[in-house]
């Protein structure tokens, strides 16, 4: 009896003194704001091309894995990418170039519509995909600190690869409907490029929009569907009344589709048109990224 009565007083001193040692930690309160915050050195300065460039396997493994995803359990694979300007062209050849005899200016509407969907379709599926990149990486957004416009940069890539493989229909078109090529196809490459800038400033204004007002997700497919009947793709700019040729061209897709159209079948490069293009997609790259540089600390808190 007295063995145990001395064990039960040693295990109460000992609780006692476990009590103790813990007691002050415990009552240790957390701050309302956090001591320590990762974030940009400067969130008004543009994009951080040296930061992208240190971490370019980030971005190069980030494509390719959406590469892989999306095809890796389809029946016909990496044929999607050829299949949907193909089907949209065969569509709207039937139901517009002859039933409705839409002029094409002296070339053959098949080729002429697929010049114009080619990269209405790498328009249209980049910011469609990259303005929901950031939601759908929220699970690196929230653990690790990367520059998050690697984000929507690898959807860019992922499909300027799609668009390069399509264009091997093109090139089977030109042939068959045996359309010359001249030196004017040499601007091509710097088209593409313009295309790609606009492309990268919609996609991080819309992507980092979509983070706070997930409504941008439901509006971006009407706008999308809107715009693409007010460019030049289904249709000739020479259908457009004159007068209202300059309103028209401030619709940045207008010269280039334009301009890729024209250095691709030898028509005249409207330079007025790419010129006004080049300059409102300059300014909305700047703008884009200044906005997404000042939302780019929230990411990780809102997503």
């Amino acid at each position: 009896m007295a063995i145990s009565k001395k064990l039960s007083l040693t295990w109460a001193q000992e609780d006692d003194s476990t009590s103790a040692q813990t007691e002050p930690f415990s009552r240790v309160e957390l701050p309302d704001t956090p001591l320590i915050k990762i974030r940009t050195s400067n969130k008004w300065s543009g994009l951080d091309l040296r930061a992208i460039w240190s971490h370019r396997e980030l971005l190069y493994f980030m494509a390719w894995r959406d590469l892989k995803v999306r095809y890796k359990q389809t029946l016909l694979g990496v044929s999607w990418v050829i299949l949907q300007p193909v089907l949209m062209t065969l569509i709207f050849a039937v139901f517009l170039g002859r039933l409705t005899q839409i002029p094409s200016d002296g070339v053959p509407y098949v080729l002429f519509l697929y010049a114009g969907l080619l990269p209405w379709t790498f328009f249209s599926n980049s910011v469609s995909t990259s303005s929901h990149s950031l939601i759908a990486n929220a699970h690196m957004i929230t653990k690790v600190y990367f520059p998050r416009s690697i984000v929507p940069l690898a959807a860019i890539l992922v499909r300027l690869c799609d668009f390069l493989v399509a264009a091997a229909i093109l090139v089977g078109l030109m042939i068959y409907y045996r359309k010359p090529v001249g030196f004017s196809i040499l601007i091509a490459p710097f088209l593409i490029l313009h295309l790609t800038l606009l492309i990268l400033a919609l996609s991080l204004w819309f992507a980092a929009l979509n983070i706070k007002y997930r409504d941008v997700g439901t509006v971006l497919p009407v706008l999308l569907q809107l715009w693409m009947f007010a460019s030049p793709i289904i249709y000739p700019i020479s259908l457009v009344d004159p007068k209202w040729r300059w309103a028209y061209s401030l619709n940045p897709l207008a010269g280039i589709i334009g301009g890729f159209r024209a250095v691709l079948l030898g028509s005249e490069l409207d330079v007025k048109s790419l010129l006004v293009s080049a300059i409102i997609t300059l300014a909305l790259l700047v703008y884009a990224t200044f906005v997404f540089r000042r939302m780019e600390d929230q990411f990780a808190d809102v997503v």
